[in-house]
């Protein structure tokens, strides 16, 4: 009896660490009680995470545990209408940001938008950085459809006031991603800067211009995942090139079933990453049904990767899109192993593969991918 006794005296403490938080996210927002709602998701270490609180006299709390500094998204649901109102709504009292191993608090007499932010260095460190670029991308997009809303009914039908501004809208992103891409040569040490480079190589990186930079940063921020990620996309922009070897891989099928790209040599292959959240993928899927129907006997074959980290949502979307082709995932979302492997930063992505599995196309999508089909096999 003692040693069991002496069993459980010991376990208690390894409970206990284990249930400890090492972050807390503190708001109080007026004088708010249910049905309102707040809403947390968070990136930690290429997983997502999300989390909900009520509220309760204004107050709401998340904890949990992260494994450095996360990415994330935070929305207030005033009148308990649910998650996609609170965040998408026009007006909605939604905030982007970054934190670590902290607690943070958030107070504000009506919002999360107007709080003052304490008990956070990270978010501080964000605050100053945004300041030295010209603010996120959600700061830039809310001045562009304020001007537009400001301009006369008659301005928003014409055309060249339109292009007018959407020509600024781009200069201001063409300018944010250059002043990024400074701050991260001036800033080594700093994980804004680390942020800055990743942001600024975009989907289609200049290897010359961003390696030395990424080289030059700290060697703890080179590990963290979003380092390593970089790193990644670095590498893949000099193996995913026009008329290189596509690079082999092995993913699991709906079934369970392993499929290697190696498979499907001597068939001209699409290989798309998509995910079931993805509008645009979707959007797609008609055209691409269309064009396997056109061309499978032909030697097509298409190879899917999905980037969805839930297999309902994954097999659900297959059936409803009524999807013919080969499907695979490994379930880890924007961590996919293919996905990192090729350097998806964004979907819909594609490589278009010939007979030999090297790269004759990448980001083909609708036309210029019927095009080049039709070139192929007409």
């Amino acid at each position: 009896m003692k040693k069991r006794f002496l069993a459980i005296a010991i376990l208690l403490p390894a409970v206990s660490m284990a249930q400890k938080t090492n972050f807390s996210i503190t708001g109080h927002i007026g004088k708010l009680d249910k049905p309102a709602k707040a809403y947390i998701d968070y990136m930690d270490n290429g997983t997502s995470h999300e989390d909900s609180s009520v509220v309760v006299n204004g107050t709401f709390k998340f904890t949990g545990n992260i494994s450095g500094i996360t990415t994330s998204r935070m929305a207030f649901d005033h009148t308990g209408q649910g998650k996609q109102h609170a965040i998408y709504a026009p007006n909605a009292d939604v905030v982007y940001i970054y934190f670590g191993k902290e607690n943070m608090v958030y107070t504000s007499a009506d919002s999360l938008v107007n709080a003052k932010v304490t008990g956070s260095k990270v978010y501080d460190e964000f605050q100053a950085y945004n300041k030295q670029i010209g603010g996120t991308i959600m700061d830039l997009t809310k001045a562009v459809n304020a001007e537009f809303s400001r301009a006369t009914p008659e301005q928003q039908k014409d055309t060249a006031f339109v292009k007018a501004i959407d020509a600024r809208y781009r200069k201001n992103i063409a300018d944010r991603n250059e002043k990024q891409f400074l701050f991260a040569k001036n800033n080594p040490n700093s994980y804004f800067g680390l942020v800055g480079l990743s942001e600024s190589a975009g989907t289609k990186v200049d290897v010359d211009k961003v390696g030395p930079v990424f080289k030059a940063l700290n060697a703890s921020l080179r590990s963290t995942d979003v380092g390593k990620e970089l790193e990644q996309r670095i590498q893949a922009a000099g193996i995913t090139a026009i008329g290189k070897q596509a690079p082999a891989f092995t993913q699991n099928d709906v079934s369970g079933k392993p499929v290697s790209l190696s498979d499907l040599k001597g068939k001209y292959v699409l290989v798309e990453f998509w995910a079931s959240w993805c509008a645009p993928c979707r959007a797609g899927n008609p055209n691409l049904k269309k064009q396997y129907e056109l061309y499978k006997d032909k030697g097509f074959e298409i190879i899917s990767v999905s980037l969805d980290n839930v297999k309902e949502k994954w097999v659900d979307a297959i059936a409803k899109d009524g999807l013919p082709w080969i499907q695979v995932s490994d379930l880890k979302g924007w961590n996919n192993a293919v996905g990192r492997l090729y350097g998806v930063r964004a979907v819909p992505q594609s490589f278009l593969l010939d007979k030999d599995g090297k790269i004759i196309g990448n980001t083909l999508r609708d036309e210029s991918l019927n095009t080049k089909l039709a070139e192929l096999f007409n």
